[in-house]
């Protein structure tokens, strides 16, 4: 028999736990105004470390100015790359993510690198860096390679495209899309990768818990059309958006007794063209900019809408469609989105891009009564509860993370 000196140490030690999983998250900046790639990245942070996972955020450091969407887990390191160290330069900026990625790696800080977004330099670098030292990558392309998208200032990113982008995303292990349709676009791009398809996340706010903490819009600075029902847009000025779209769906409808608001930061002078059509048109007094809104002011903006347009020529996701479901708000949006869900769910409008499907969806939803509305918006609450409840999406991320580092049997997320 043998003594307790011969036994194997399997018998009396237990194993040590494996080691957990370092991801870094590469991110042009953590700006709200940038978009939905910013809050995602956030998000997705804080479910991952919840999920047992070392996260680090790789970014530009901002001006004290600009607002940042930085996570709220303490678990989560942020490191900034900054502007006033020199990296001014495209060439420099790429050089500072390839030196933070590749001193990352000699410490022992990082198994898989997973990069938001295309053709920036800091994109680029991280790709370059990760090729060099075999460090696996994952791209999520946030959009950027969709019909539109592409279209969108063509030239440099054909140019682009030639020198490093194509190549850069070859070399990823694996690329994440959002959508079906996204996961369809990178497929006929590059039909021998994997594709993952992962939804954004989406919070599901516990509406008693902070409708009373924020004043109602009809209390401030939209007194003076306190009492008309609302249509909202939320996010970013930008022609993407579909916006001039929308104001002539108005003209041919204006709906009685309503009003849209428009919330969200100006692009490129976007606003401008919006204002000039207002006018020429005359409803100029119908329509309301509210800027940029965030936090508890963003989901009290939500709730005390009617609707929720977003009329967009090309969404990879559309946070704000998700964000406007959980609060029960129920939504009209474009082909250009990845959302038919809205017509098996009932719980919106998903119509052709152009002026005339808008102005039919425009026509319909403003007709319906408010019980109608209520019911669609509930069931646009139990889709978002059923599919885009972040703890879902930050466990499906990190099996695709556990896949890359390990092998082994391909979890269920991957496009077919």
């Amino acid at each position: 028999m043998l003594s307790a000196f011969d036994q194997p140490c399997s018998a009396f030690c237990s194993p040590s736990p494996p080691a957990p999983l370092r991801v870094w998250l590469g991110i042009t900046n953590l700006a709200r105004a940038s978009g939905g790639p910013s809050v995602v990245v956030q998000h997705l942070s804080e479910h991952l470390a919840k999920a047992g996972v070392l996260v680090t955020i790789l970014t530009r450091s901002l001006p004290d100015a600009e607002c940042e969407a930085a996570p709220r887990d303490g678990r989560v390191r942020v490191i900034r790359i900054s502007a006033q160290q020199g990296l001014k330069s495209s060439r420099k900026w790429s050089s500072g993510i390839r030196a933070a990625i590749a001193q990352g790696f000699r410490r022992n800080e990082i198994d898989i690198f997973h990069d938001f977004g295309l053709w920036m330099p800091g994109n680029h670098g991280a790709a370059t860096i990760a090729a060099t030292l075999g460090l696996p990558f994952i791209s999520s392309p946030c959009g950027m390679l969709a019909p539109w998208a592409l279209r969108h200032k063509a030239w440099k990113k054909k140019l682009a495209w030639q020198i490093y982008q194509r190549r850069d995303l070859l070399g990823a292990r694996v690329l994440v899309a959002t959508s079906r349709s996204e996961a369809k676009h990178i497929s006929k791009l590059f039909s021998s990768k994997p594709v993952a398809l992962i939804p954004n996340g989406v919070d599901l706010p516990q509406v008693r818990s902070w409708k009373s903490e924020v004043p109602p819009l009809s209390s401030a600075r939209f007194a003076s059309t306190s009492g008309k029902r609302t249509m909202l847009f939320l996010g970013r000025i930008h022609p993407v958006k579909g916006l001039l779209n929308l104001v002539e769906a108005w003209v041919r409808v204006r709906p009685h007794g309503w009003r849209c608001i428009i919330a969200g930061p100006d692009e490129a002078g976007h606003r401008r063209e919006i204002q000039a059509a207002l006018d020429k048109h005359g409803i100029a007094g119908d329509f309301i900019f509210a800027g940029m809104v965030d936090g508890q002011e963003k989901w009290r903006f939500l709730a005390d809408s009617d609707l929720f347009v977003l009329p967009s020529f090309t969404e990879n996701f559309g946070i704000a469609i998700a964000e406007a479901l959980a609060v029960g708000v129920p939504v009209i949006t474009t082909h250009g989105t990845p959302w038919e869900e809205l017509i098996s769910r009932r719980c919106g409008w998903w119509v052709e891009i152009g002026v005339e499907p808008l102005t039919a969806a425009l026509r319909e939803a403003t007709a319906l009564d408010d019980e109608c509305r209520a019911d669609m918006g509930h069931r646009g609450r139990q889709l978002v509860e059923e599919k885009y409840a972040w703890q879902k999406i930050g466990q499906d991320m990190r099996a695709l993370y556990e896949w890359v580092r390990h092998g082994g049997t391909k979890p269920g997320v991957f496009f077919e």
